[in-house]
């Protein structure tokens, strides 16, 4: 699945080939100043943590679902595989208000690009 990675000044959720072509969209990328805040979530397949219609990209429901959740005013990107926890990052600005992904890494690393901001 999506790994958050650091490019410079710049915070990446990088994608694989397979996760890029489902989403029907290139790897995202934000300023590491545009982090608002970072959650972990024990549960990603929750309404309190999903919004919005999808719109493109690919979903089976509990399976994997990538690509935009569309809403009214905002749009998330998301790269979710399987019922395992995951991460929500909220950004302060940039195409997207949050990237929603499963947990591949360690929470240590993920926390500690919040730190490094």
């Amino acid at each position: 699945m999506a790994t958050l990675i650091r490019e410079g000044n710049e915070l990446v959720l990088q994608l694989s080939f397979w996760e890029k072509l489902g989403a029907l969209h290139t790897s995202p990328r934000a300023p590491i100043g545009s982090i608002e805040s970072i959650q972990f979530v024990d549960q990603l397949w929750r309404s309190d943590v999903l919004r919005g219609v999808r719109a493109p990209g690919t979903a089976i429901p509990y399976v994997v679902l990538l690509g935009t959740l569309r809403g009214l005013k905002y749009k998330d990107f998301v790269a979710m595989k399987g019922r395992g926890e995951g991460v929500a990052i909220t950004l302060k600005n940039g195409p997207f208000a949050r990237w929603i992904f499963t947990l591949k890494q360690s929470k240590q690393d993920i926390q500690l690009l919040q730190q490094l901001q």
